[in-house]
C-alpha cells in the first residue's frame, strides 16, 4: 500500500473519472474511482477514504446520500460534491451533510484540490447586481422542493400539483446560466 492519501472519487461519468483519476494522482493523491452509490459505499467502507469527490448526479440516485453515508463513517473526511446541475438548495443541503466545498463542472484537479483543502469561506465573493431570472427562480424552487421530499420526485410532483412526468422533463434540463 502507498503512503498517498486516498482520495475516493465517485461520478458515473466514465471519461470523466479517467482524466480526473490520472490528473489526481499526479497531485499526490491514491485515487479509488467508484460509478455507483454502493460501489462508492463499499470502497469507503473497505478503505476509509481521507477525501472524497463526489458527483451530485450519479445515474438516477443523489450524491447526497453518499455524503451523508461518507460522514457517518469518518467525520474527519474531507468531502468536494461536483455537479452539472447546480443549485442553491443541493449546495445547502451539501455543506449541511458535510461537503466541505460544492463546484460546478467543468472543474479542473487545482479547482478540486484547492476546494479539498479550503479551510473557511470567502467573504469577497462576487454578490451579483442582478436578481435570478423566472426560469432560475422556477428550477430553484423545484430543487428546493424535491430536496424537502428527500429526492423522491413522485412525493415532491404531488406537493408540487404537477405530474411526475413533468416534473422529471424539468428536472433533467440543466439548469438555466445566468
Amino acid at each position: 500500500m502507498t503512503d498517498l492519501p486516498r482520495l475516493l472519487l465517485v461520478d458515473d461519468d466514465e471519461v470523466f473519472c479517467e482524466v480526473l483519476e490520472r490528473a489526481l494522482g499526479k497531485r499526490g493523491f491514491q485515487v479509488i474511482v467508484a460509478r455507483t452509490l454502493e460501489e462508492g459505499l463499499a470502497q469507503a467502507t473497505r478503505l476509509t477514504p481521507e477525501y472524497a469527490v463526489i458527483d451530485l448526479r450519479i445515474g438516477h440516485d443523489s450524491g447526497l446520500v453518499l455524503v451523508q453515508k461518507l460522514k457517518a463513517l469518518d467525520i474527519n473526511t474531507r468531502i468536494v460534491m461536483l455537479t452539472g446541475y447546480a443549485s442553491i438548495a443541493t449546495a445547502v443541503e451539501a455543506i449541511k451533510l458535510g461537503a466541505v466545498h460544492y463546484l460546478t463542472k467543468p472543474a479542473d484537479a487545482d479547482e478540486i484540490v484547492a476546494a479539498l483543502y479550503k479551510e473557511s469561506g470567502d467573504p469577497s465573493v462576487e454578490i451579483k447586481e442582478k436578481p435570478l431570472s423566472v426560469k432560475r427562480m422556477e428550477w430553484e424552487y423545484l430543487q428546493k422542493v424535491l430536496m424537502e421530499h428527500g429526492g423522491n420526485i413522485s412525493a415532491a410532483a404531488r406537493a408540487l400539483g404537477m405530474h411526475r412526468r413533468t416534473l422529471q422533463r424539468k428536472l433533467d434540463k440543466r439548469p438555466v446560466r445566468e
